[in-house]
């Protein structure tokens, strides 16, 4: 037990556990936990789809104890402490009467609650007690904001929480599937709480009944304290523009930075120091720096990214009347700090932490924060000559503003969108997601949940459009449809425009590959993801055309790949098994590549992409894409192998025979895509099917590619129909298989060229057509509008 431990333990507080035993390692658990809970998140309340007959990817878990049901509106009681509860009696929450022994026979445990612990050491004395803030009148009193989220009637406690929208609900993959109304019958007995009550004769206490919150220690704060500790949180934004010259009076600028001060370290080692600058010499310097490394950075995106970035504003450097440069010593405390030996990172650690302490006490001082993320620490560290041993962790702008933004600058604008708290909270192991009192659930069926059907009144508004705009109907022929689709989607007509897009190649080895199917040797998978990371490949090269970002994703090459700006490593294992000789994967690797791909689609549309195209990298990977073709379709071998790469004809007899032989090998069941998946297909191929159903729940268009990414759609398909209405084919590939892709879907493509090369590529070059699409079921006038007579 550290210093800092043993003084929270004399102060009652909870340096290592909180009153219900939890230790810091829990899921859930620290200085934060459970204080968003009341706070707006998108997508809630969607029940999940179940498929019919059982469950083909789910495991059953024991079924949790039964909770009571709490009002989502109220405040949660406080946590109870420990040692184990001692009653209390009390007239008025300040006055507290002497806490008699605990009884020998413990009351029944009340129903779990949030860990409500906002900030350490409770029991110090208040310092605005002893240091007032003074008052600002005139112009530099900042104007009440009337429509804050948290302003209420004087003395009620504000409620932050509005009521999710429509729109939020369709936008995210959102929260856990709604527990089953009966137990599965693999798992264990209910607890005791949950059993039926006794017969009448001999009756027991109703085991629901929490034991009264009077009779238990409590350590909360009082409502009001509570609302505005969450409200600090809740509002607490990056302030970029705005900025008032007035001056921090001082005691506000020491309150703030005590504030700071008492982060958490480990070993109570304290890393940090605070660099307060007000020089405008110092400042202006640090601003040339932000604004080179912006445009800079700005210079490296696709078009429609580049323009975005390019107006973020770094102004604030010189505008807000401080600067302040939190740095941390990683040394600090030496080598014998407690804990440093297993976390020599916990020094940065902890002065992030530290960043956050001063950011919302700031907020609640009535100050803005802005974070300046552009220039280079290492640059900002020689402009203030500071000691070598020092490294910048934040470059904060600190003042009066002229008013707080009611959302982050970047979701505001749609550069980004926030991620919802049901996707970041596991349950005993990292991929079991729900919220407190849910039923955890995997990402697969959170992501199935939030599938749904094209909206029904965009598409009539769409069709209506389409019959008044200034052209002879149906004169754009399979655009019209497509922009129809889009509205659907979207649930609005006209449709946002699918821009920006970003492409994910995914990365793969096959073990077939050593069954002749190619005559390219398989170290070529890697050596080509070196060339998409160093911009040299078809891919690159169309996505620069049309504005596209491209991310590569490892989910299975052989060799080892670098850590490397634009490639995500998501290795489930060094290349598949034969499929000639049994299962390509197990099957949890295949829900292991799936969920990543799944994830990599919300990152990449919760970044701001609005159209998310497929990509693949993996030599042979042909091969296993006939053979999930042969499985979803009931194609022959013959009719689904192509010649790939461009293999001789004694090399292609050879492939339609090792297509066969892994069809026999395999005997699959279509009902079951996710085993199917396991037993023919390449780690990129479970991704891919991943990625377009993640797609699908976030509500944007997913642009196929070819003959890979078809097979992977068909999976995509069988696990979820109605995921097909976000798909569009992007080009016909040559390859025999994308035709019965195709067909099977039921999907027209936008480009046909006898391309057949991958990576993206036919998928990129029709983009601009998708787009052009909605712009057009946008921007084009109706008849009535331009003045313009219609046909008889």
């Amino acid at each position: 037990m550290t210093e800092d431990d043993r003084e929270d333990s004399r102060r009652g507080g909870a340096g290592g556990e909180d009153p219900r035993g939890r230790t810091a390692g829990t899921p859930g658990f620290g200085p934060l936990g459970g204080l968003l809970d009341g706070l707006p998140e998108s997508g809630r309340g969607t029940r999940p789809r179940r498929p019919a007959g059982a469950n083909p990817f789910r495991r059953p878990d024991p079924a949790p104890a039964a909770r009571p049901e709490r009002s989502p509106a109220a405040p949660p009681p406080p946590a109870p402490a420990a040692p184990p509860p001692e009653p209390e009696d009390r007239a008025e929450p300040a006055a507290r009467a002497p806490e008699p022994e605990p009884p020998a026979d413990p009351a029944p445990t009340p129903p779990a609650r949030p860990n409500v612990i906002p900030f350490r050491n409770p029991p110090e004395p208040d310092p605005r007690a002893e240091h007032p803030p003074q008052d600002r009148t005139g112009a530099d009193a900042p104007p009440e904001r009337a429509d804050h989220p948290a302003a209420t009637a004087a003395g009620t406690p504000a409620d932050t929480t509005p009521a999710t929208t429509e729109a939020e609900q369709s936008m995210h993959v959102h929260e856990a599937a709604v527990p089953h109304a009966e137990p599965h019958p693999a798992q264990p007995p209910r607890p005791a709480a949950v059993r039926p009550a006794p017969e009448p004769a001999s009756p027991a206490p109703a085991p629901a009944e929490p034991a009264a919150p009077a009779e238990r220690t409590d350590h909360a704060y009082d409502e009001a304290e509570r609302a505005a500790v969450y409200r600090a949180i809740h509002d607490r934004r990056d302030v970029r523009t705005g900025f008032l010259p007035d001056p921090v009076d001082h005691e506000v600028l020491a309150r703030v930075l005590e504030a700071a001060h008492r982060a958490p370290s480990i070993g109570h080692s304290q890393p940090w120091d605070f660099v307060v600058i007000e020089d405008p010499g110092l400042r202006g310097r640090v601003l040339d720096l932000a604004r080179r490394e912006r445009d800079e950075y700005a210079h490296a995106l696709p078009g429609t990214r580049a323009r975005a970035f390019s107006g973020l504003k770094v102004e604030a450097v010189a505008e807000a009347p401080l600067n302040i440069a939190v740095t941390v010593d990683p040394a600090r405390g030496l080598r014998h700090t407690p804990g440093r030996h297993a976390r020599p990172m916990s020094a940065s650690y902890a002065a992030a932490l530290a960043v956050e302490n001063l950011w919302l006490a700031a907020r609640a001082e009535g100050l803005g924060v802005g974070w300046v993320g552009f220039a280079d620490e290492r640059d900002v560290a020689r402009v203030l000559d500071l000691p070598s041993h020092l490294e910048v962790v934040a470059y904060l702008c600190l003042g009066h503003v002229e008013e707080f933004p009611t959302e982050p600058e970047l979701g505001l604008s749609g550069r980004a969108k926030g991620r919802p708290l049901s996707w970041a909270v596991h349950h005993d192991r990292y991929g079991r997601r729900g919220l407190p009192g849910q039923e955890p659930t995997t990402l697969l069926e959170e992501t199935i949940a939030a599938i749904g059907v094209l909206n029904t009144r965009a598409v009539e508004e769409a069709r209506d459009r389409q019959d008044r705009m200034t052209k002879p109907p149906g004169s754009l022929g399979i655009l019209e449809e497509v922009s129809v689709r889009l509205a659907g989607l979207a649930g609005e007509c006209p449709p946002p425009i699918p821009e920006p897009a970003a492409v994910a190649v995914f990365a793969g080895d096959h073990g077939v590959h050593a069954q002749g199917v190619t005559a390219w040797p398989q170290e070529v998978t890697e050596q080509m993801v070196h060339n998409f990371l160093n911009g040299g490949a078809v891919v690159n090269a169309f996505a620069a055309q049309v504005g596209a970002e491209v991310t590569v994703v490892d989910v299975g090459v052989v060799g080892d790949l670098p850590h490397a700006a634009g490639l995500l490593s998501r290795k489930v294992a060094r290349g598949t098994a034969d499929i000639t000789q049994g299962p390509a994967m197990t099957r949890d690797q295949a829900m292991q590549a799936l969920e990543s791909g799944i994830e990599v689609a919300r990152d990449l549309v919760t970044a701001g992409n609005r159209c998310l195209v497929t990509g693949d990298m993996g030599i042979a990977n042909t091969t296993p894409s006939a053979a999930l073709i042969c499985a979803f379709t009931g194609a022959a071998a013959e009719e689904a192998t192509g010649r790939g790469t461009g293999v001789d004809d004694a090399m292609f007899d050879n492939k339609v025979d090792v297509v066969r032989r892994a069809l026999a090998a395999n005997p699959v069941d279509p009902a079951d895509p996710i085993g199917t998946l396991a037993a023919l297909g390449g780690f990129e191929h479970a991704a891919l099917a991943g990625f377009i159903l993640g797609g699908a729940a976030m509500r944007v268009p997913v642009l196929l590619d070819g003959v890979i990414a078809g097979s992977a759609a068909l999976a995509a398909a069988a696990i979820s129909g109605d995921s097909i209405g976000a798909y569009f084919a992007g080009h016909r590939s040559s390859e025999p298989g994308h035709a019965l892709v195709l067909e099977h879907l039921g999907l027209r493509p936008l480009v046909d060229l006898e391309m057949r090369l991958g990576e993206g590529s036919g998928a990129l070059l029709a983009l601009p057509l998708l787009q052009g699409a909605a712009r057009a079921l946008r921007d084009v006038a109706t008849f009535d509008d331009a003045g313009v007579s219609s046909a008889h």
